[in-house]
C-alpha cells in the first residue's frame, strides 16, 4: 500500500503544487480510500477478537468444569474431548484475536495519521513526508526482526526465559529509537500542521519525540502490567497468600489489584496525549499511535508464547509422557501468561490513542467539508451529552453480552463431554 500511495504521490502530484488547496483535496479524497482499508481490518478484527475470545474462554472452563464435575476424568485427559477444543481454542482466541486486534489497532492509526496529515502543504510538497507513518511501521518490524536474535545472546533456561521474552521489548524500542533517528530526515525541518482552528508549527525532531515518547510509554506500559501479573512481584504473591483465607479474600484483593493496576498506564498515556498534542495536535497523536505500535511483530510473538506452551502442557499429558515434561511446560505456561499480558496492555494502550486520533481525523474531515475552522462538539449540548451516557453504556452491555455467552456455551460443552 505504501508503495502505490508514493507512487502516486511522485508521479502525479507534482503538478497540482501551484493550487495548495487543489492539492489538499486531491490528498484527502485519497486517504478517504485508504480510511476505509483501517475500517475493513477493525471490522473483522472485531468478529476476530470477539468471537475467538468466546470460543477459546467456552472451551477452556468447559474442559476445566467437566475434569471436576466428571469423577474420573481429569483437566487434560486424554478421555476428555474438551481438552482438544481447550488447544484449538487458545490458538483462535489468543494468537489469532489479539493479532487481528493489533492489526485493526495500527491500520486504524495510520489511516487517521494519513488523513490529518493531508491539511498540511509542508508535508504535501515533500512526498515522502506523507508517509512518514508508513515509514514509522517498517522500521518497528526491522527493529523487531533484529530484536529477535539478540535474544539468542546468553544460556536461556527455565529460569530466565521470562527475563529474555521482556528483553526483546527493551532491545526493540532502543534500536527502533536509533533508526528512527535518520527516518526523520525526509520530514521538513519545519511543518505547519491546522487542525482544530488552530496552526501547529513543528519541527522535524518535536515529530521524533511523538513516536518515541508513545513507543516507550507502550514499554512502560508493558512493564506495569508485567509487575502485576508475574509471580516475581508482590502483587501477585500477596494474591497467592489471601487463598489461605477464602475465596472471599483472594477475590476482593485480585479486583483490587486489577483496579490498581490501570494507574499507572492512564497517567502515561495522559502525558503521551498532552505531549503529542501540544506539539502537533491530532497528527502528534496518531504518531505516538503509530510509535506505541512499532515493535508490534514483538509484542505479537511473546504474546503467543502462553497459548504455545499451553498447548505442548496439553499434548504432553494427553500423550503420556513423563510427568518432567509437565512440569517443565507449566514453567514455561506461567512466564507465557505474564508476556501475554504484557501484549494485552501494549493492545488497550495502544486502543485509547488510536480512538482519539481517529477522533482527530473525522473533525479534520468535518473542518473541510464545512470550510470552518473552529468545529467544535459541545458536551452540554442535551444530544451530545445523551450520546456521551449511552455511548459509555455499551461497553458493559457489550461485556455482559459476552460473558453470558461465554457462560452458556461452557455449560453446553460440560453436556457433551459427560453425554
Amino acid at each position: 500500500m505504501m508503495i502505490l500511495l508514493q507512487t502516486y504521490a511522485k508521479l502525479m502530484l507534482p503538478e497540482i503544487y501551484q493550487d495548495e488547496a487543489e492539492a489538499v483535496k486531491m490528498h484527502l479524497q485519497l486517504f478517504e480510500c485508504v480510511a476505509g482499508y483501517g475500517l475493513g481490518g477493525s471490522t473483522v478484527a472485531l468478529f476476530g477478537r470477539v468471537g475467538g475470545g468466546i470460543y477459546t474462554k467456552a472451551a477452556d472452563v468447559g474442559a476445566d468444569l467437566a475434569g471436576k464435575v466428571c469423577e474420573g476424568l481429569e483437566e487434560d485427559s486424554p478421555k476428555n474431548p474438551g481438552t482438544i477444543a481447550d488447544n484449538v481454542g487458545d490458538n483462535v482466541g489468543d494468537i489469532a484475536g489479539m493479532g487481528a486486534d493489533l492489526f485493526g489497532s495500527l491500520a486504524e492509526a495510520s489511516c487517521a495519521a494519513l488523513v490529518v496529515s493531508g491539511a498540511s502543504i509542508d508535508l504535501l510538497k515533500t512526498p515522502d513526508a506523507m508517509f512518514f507513518p508508513m515509514f514509522v511501521t517498517a522500521i518497528g518490524i526491522i527493529s523487531s526482526f533484529i530484536a529477535v536474535f539478540l535474544v539468542k545472546i546468553g544460556e536461556v533456561n527455565k529460569d530466565n526465559v521470562e527475563t529474555k521474552l521482556k528483553m526483546q521489548l527493551v532491545w526493540s524500542s532502543l534500536i527502533m529509537t536509533a533508526l528512527l533517528v535518520p527516518a526523520t530526515y525526509i520530514l521538513p525541518e519545519t511543518s505547519v500542521i491546522p487542525f482544530g482552528g488552530n496552526i501547529y508549527s513543528v519541527s522535524r525532531w518535536e515529530l521524533f519525540g511523538c513516536v518515541a515518547i508513545g513507543l516507550w510509554t507502550g514499554l512502560l506500559i508493558g512493564f506495569v502490567t508485567e509487575y502485576y501479573t508475574s509471580n516475581r512481584y508482590s502483587p501477585v504473591r500477596e494474591l497467592v497468600a489471601s487463598t489461605r483465607m477464602g475465596a472471599a479474600p483472594n477475590i476482593i484483593l485480585g479486583l483490587a489489584l486489577g483496579y490498581e493496576s490501570t494507574v499507572v498506564p492512564i497517567l502515561a498515556l495522559a502525558v503521551t496525549i498532552y505531549y503529542a498534542f501540544s506539539c502537533a495536535g491530532m497528527y502528534g497523536v496518531a504518531l505516538a499511535a503509530i510509535g506505541m505500535l512499532g515493535c508490534l511483530p514483538i509484542a505479537l510473538a511473546i504474546d503467543g508464547y502462553g497459548p504455545i506452551a499451553d498447548n505442548a502442557g496439553g499434548i504432553s499429558e494427553m500423550s503420556y509422557i513423563h510427568e518432567s515434561v509437565r512440569e517443565r511446560t507449566d514453567i514455561l505456561d506461567a512466564a507465557g501468561n505474564t508476556t501475554a499480558a504484557i501484549g494485552k496492555g501494549f493492545a488497550i494502550g495502544s486502543a485509547c490513542l488510536v480512538s482519539l486520533a481517529l477522533f482527530g481525523a473525522y473533525v479534520a474531515r468535518v473542518e473541510e467539508a464545512t470550510g470552518s475552522g473552529n468545529f467544535v462538539i459541545n458536551v452540554l449540548e442535551p444530544i451530545t451529552f445523551s450520546g456521551l451516557i449511552v455511548g459509555s453504556m455499551i461497553p458493559y452491555a457489550f461485556s455482559a453480552l459476552t460473558m453470558a455467552a461465554v457462560g452458556k456455551a461452557a455449560n453446553l460443552m460440560i453436556a457433551e463431554i459427560k453425554s
